[in-house]
């Protein structure tokens, strides 16, 4: 029996967008890239929007000049997907509140937490911290206040509040409505694994 082969892809790859987002991430314009390459900057130009196709050759030269491996071009981004019914329920130690870790268990990078909080609820009686450089806290719904060592914060819908997780903080929602909120800890406090 011999091998059936299959039938290369109508589609083509297009990695212009990738080469134009290194390109500008770098700060660099297309003249200077074409300077440094060798290319001219109209095949550049049109290489970017996928008019054209680069030889091997031509396509190994450019990355070098933008410090790309070769491969980041071909490779499929690494996207993952929380279902808000699949995300896990945590409880970070406040009452009248239902958690979910919406970012992914394994993402170290950043963590985002949905809060339900009913009217009333609260972080506890003392400040805490959160072993992360920066934290936010989004109110999506409702009303709530931010507690720090010398001021109270007063939130409500579409307001938000960026500051370091490690700085003495609680929260109470409001006793009439609740509040709905998003909590963004970055790096991740923890993995979540548990």
């Amino acid at each position: 029996m011999r091998p059936v082969h299959p039938d290369p892809s109508e589609s083509r790859v297009a990695i212009g967008a990738k080469l134009r987002n290194v390109r500008r991430a770098q700060g660099l314009s297309l003249s200077q890239v074409a300077a440094t390459s060798g290319l001219t900057k109209g095949f550049l130009s049109r290489l970017e929007r996928d008019e054209t196709s680069p030889s091997v050759a031509t396509l190994v030269q450019l990355c070098q000049v933008l410090s790309l491996p070769v491969g980041a071009l071909f490779s499929e981004p690494e996207v993952q997907k929380v279902a808000f019914d699949d995300a896990p329920r945590i409880n970070l130690g406040g009452t009248g509140v239902v958690e979910r870790l919406v970012s992914p268990r394994s993402e170290s990078r950043v963590q985002v937490i949905r809060s339900s909080m009913e009217p009333g609820a609260s972080g506890g009686t003392e400040l805490y911290t959160i072993a992360s450089e920066v934290e936010v806290l989004h109110v999506l719904a409702g009303r709530l206040t931010a507690h720090f060592v010398n001021e109270d914060l007063p939130l409500e819908a579409g307001d938000s509040l960026t500051f370091p997780g490690r700085e003495p903080h609680n929260w109470t929602a409001d006793p009439d409505v609740g509040a709905e909120v998003a909590w963004i800890l970055v790096p991740a406090a923890w993995s979540g694994t548990a």
